[in-house]
């Protein structure tokens, strides 16, 4: 589904992103994870042709993402807070993104519907500007948006971070449900090690750029991570 290879991004001397080759199949739930610093968003960037990489290409469902724009109405992400629209209520911007997917008032709304209890009656209805909402509640409606109109790929960047526990419980359920969906594949990134071993399926860790484990969740594989950024095995 999603392939890159030789790929690298420099600025100046500094090399934040040097990955050789990375597959990662359709339906599958993938988990990046790494220290500040270690290329995960600059990876997501990438795949979303938000960055140019200085060698090599990412390719989406057999589409070079910097080369054709035809990836995007089957791709959906919520990276941060720079892809909302401030000025626009929740509402407003659930109906325009529905609108960018083919969706009408009455398919986002029921859309909508299936996340009452993630919303927490802190969303809807509140006539308030997506700019004056907590980092949280912010959080919320980037990632409930980049549901809808049934994205073949859903791409998010640190989605717990912010929320609150039961939020964070609330989106572990719809993470776990997305990811099982057969032809769904979801890319998560955190700094959150307990929460990525329980939603995804394979994690991957970056370190300087580069991947430095490729690992296919098991009960085991929270203690290997913990020991690796504990530094108790050589990288």
């Amino acid at each position: 589904m999603i392939t890159a290879t030789n790929l690298t991004k420099t600025y100046g001397v500094n090399t934040v992103l040097n990955i050789d080759s990375l597959e990662i199949p359709k339906g599958q739930s993938f988990g990046l994870v790494g220290n500040n610093g270690a290329g995960k968003t600059t990876l997501f960037s990438a795949l979303l042709d938000l960055i140019k990489p200085t060698t090599g290409h990412i390719v989406n469902n057999q589409i070079q993402v910097d080369q054709s724009e035809a990836w995007k109405p089957f791709t959906a992400a919520f990276i941060d807070e720079s892809f909302l629209i401030g000025y626009l209520t929740p509402e407003e911007y659930f109906y325009f993104i529905g609108e960018l997917r083919g969706q009408n008032r009455a398919d986002v709304n029921a859309h909508l519907a299936q996340f009452s209890d993630f919303f927490h009656g802190e969303i809807l209805g509140q006539k308030k500007y997506l700019r004056d909402l907590s980092k949280g509640n912010q959080k919320k409606v980037g990632i409930v948006a980049s549901f809808i109109g049934n994205p073949e790929v859903v791409i998010l960047d640190e989605p717990f971070a912010n929320l609150d526990p039961t939020t964070q419980i609330r989106l572990k359920g719809i993470i776990k449900e997305l990811a099982a969906k057969e032809n769904v594949t979801v890319l998560v990134s955190s700094h959150d090690l307990i929460h990525v071993t329980e939603v995804c399926e394979r994690i991957v860790v970056l370190n300087k750029g580069e991947i430095v484990k490729d690992i296919a969740t098991s009960e085991a594989t929270l203690k290997e991570l913990e020991q690796f950024f504990a530094g108790e095995e050589l990288v």
